[in-house]
C-alpha cells in the first residue's frame, strides 16, 4: 500500500506535524509566543479528534472512501491557508484545518488495508502504511532544507501533495460495499479504556518533541537551520523503522511493545533535553524517539484490534483521538512550562508523562497473545 503511506506522510507528517517544524520561522514571522503556539497546536489536535469522530461514523456506514477524502482534502485546504496567512488568526485557523485531515486518514486507510490487502499479510501492511509519519517528517526535513526561509511555498507544496496522494490512494485501494455494520461501529468504546489510558498519556508525552522539539534546537541548543533540519530527517527517517511495529507486537506481544517503547521515548526526551546543542545526542534522541513514537501508534492498531476485532478501522479511530486528546492536554501543559521555566523545563516534563504511558501496559495476566490463527481485523487465517 504505498499510496496508502503516502497518504499518511502528508496528512501526519507534513500537513499535521509541519508546525512545529517551522515554528522557529512562524514564531519570527508573526511573533507568536510558547503558549500561543502550544495553544494553535492543542487546537489542531482537538480539530484532528471531530475529524477522526466523524470518520468513525463514516466508516462503520460505509463511507471509507469519503473518509479518506475528508482526510486529504481537509490537509490541502488548510496546508493553502498557512502558505497564504497574513496574521496570526489566519495561521491558526490554516494550522487547525491542516492537522484535522490526519484524522480521518487512519480509520479510512485501516478500511482500506483489510479489503485490499490478503489477510496473511494485513498485520505487517497496516503498520508500513501508518509508518508514513515518519516518510512525511523526512520529506518536511528536506524541503526545508531545499527552500531555508520558504515556508509559504513549503505549506503550498504539502496542498498539492495531499491531493496527489489521496487520488492515488483511491484508485489503488479496494472500497468494501458492505462492511462491519450496527453495533460494530459502537463496540470499540466500552473495551478500549485501558489501551485509551495508554494512549492519552503517551500522546501527553510525545507532544513536546512535535511541537517545541526544532524550537528546543535552535533556541537553547543554538544550532543552525541546517544542522536542525538535518536532525529532523533522522528522525522522519528512524519514524520509518516503525513500519516493523506488527512483527514486534508478533513477537513480544502487546504489553512489552508498548512499554517498551514508551520507555524509550522517554530516554530520548530527557537526552533531547539536557543535550540540545549536541549533534551527536539531538540525533540519537531524534532517532530513539521517531522510532519509538511510529512503533507506540502500531501497537495501538493492533490493541485496538485484538480487543475489538470485529471493528478495527473504529477502534484505531478511537484510540488516535485519545492519542490526540493527549496531544493537544500535552502541548497546552507544556506550552505554558515553557513560557514560566523554559523549554528543557517541559521536556522533562513530557519524560514523566511517557513513563506513566509505559506502566499503563496491560498486566501480563489480562494480554490475550495473538496467535498464528487470527489477523487484527478478526479474519482466519
Amino acid at each position: 500500500m504505498p499510496a496508502g503511506l503516502a497518504v499518511v506522510a502528508v496528512t501526519y507528517g507534513l500537513a499535521r506535524y509541519g508546525f512545529g517544524l517551522y515554528l522557529p520561522q512562524l514564531r519570527e514571522e508573526f511573533g507568536i509566543t510558547s503558549g500561543t503556539a502550544g495553544s494553535i497546536a492543542a487546537g489542531s489536535y482537538l480539530a484532528y479528534c471531530l475529524t477522526a469522530l466523524l470518520a468513525r461514523r463514516w466508516v462503520g456506514r460505509d463511507r471509507a472512501r469519503a473518509a479518506l477524502w475528508l482526510a486529504g482534502g481537509t490537509a490541502a485546504a488548510g496546508s493553502a491557508v498557512v502558505a497564504t496567512a497574513s496574521s496570526a488568526a489566519v495561521l491558526a485557523a490554516g494550522v487547525l484545518v491542516a492537522g484535522s485531515g490526519a484524522g480521518a486518514a487512519t480509520p479510512a486507510l485501516v478500511t482500506a488495508v483489510t479489503a485490499t490487502v490478503r489477510p496473511a499479510a494485513e498485520s505487517r501492511a497496516q503498520a508500513v502504511v501508518n509508518s508514513g509519519t515518519g516518510a512525511g517528517v523526512v520529506a518536511g526535513g528536506l524541503l526545508m532544507l531545499s527552500v531555508p526561509g520558504h515556508w509559504r511555498w513549503a505549506w503550498a507544496g504539502f496542498a498539492v501533495l495531499a491531493l496527489a496522494a489521496t487520488r492515488a490512494a483511491d484508485r489503488r485501494s479496494t472500497w468494501p460495499s458492505a462492511v462491519r455494520r450496527g453495533d460494530a461501529a459502537r463496540a470499540p468504546l466500552r473495551s478500549l479504556t485501558r489501551p485509551l489510558v495508554a494512549a492519552v498519556l503517551g500522546g501527553a508525552g510525545c507532544a513536546g518533541v512535535w511541537t517545541f522539539g526544532r524550537e528546543l534546537l535552535t533556541g537553547d541548543g543554538g544550532l543552525s537551520d541546517v544542522v536542525t533540519g538535518v536532525l529532523w530527517c533522522v528522525l522522519g527517517a528512524a519514524g520509518l523503522a516503525g513500519g516493523l511495529s506488527g512483527d514486534l507486537v508478533a513477537r513480544a506481544g502487546l504489553r512489552r511493545a508498548w512499554a517498551g517503547a514508551a520507555t524509550v521515548a522517554a530516554a530520548a526526551v530527557l537526552l533531547l533535553a539536557v543535550a540540545p546543542g549536541s549533534p551527536v545526542g539531538a540525533g540519537l534522541a531524534l532517532a530513539g524517539f521517531g522510532g519509538a513514537f511510529v512503533v507506540l501508534s502500531g501497537v495501538l492498531l493492533a490493541w485496538g484490534a485484538q480487543r475489538v476485532p470485529a471493528a478495527a478501522p473504529q477502534a484505531a479511530a478511537v484510540l488516535f483521538v485519545g492519542l490526540t486528546v493527549g496531544q493537544a492536554a500535552g502541548a497546552l501543559v507544556l506550552g505554558a512550562v515553557a513560557d514560566a521555566a523554559g523549554t528543557p523545563a517541559s521536556f522533562f516534563g513530557s519524560a514523566a508523562l511517557l513513563v506513566a504511558a509505559a506502566t499503563a501496559a496491560e498486566p501480563r495476566r489480562a494480554v490475550r497473545p495473538a496467535t498464528p490463527a487470527a489477523t487484527p481485523g478478526g479474519r482466519r487465517r
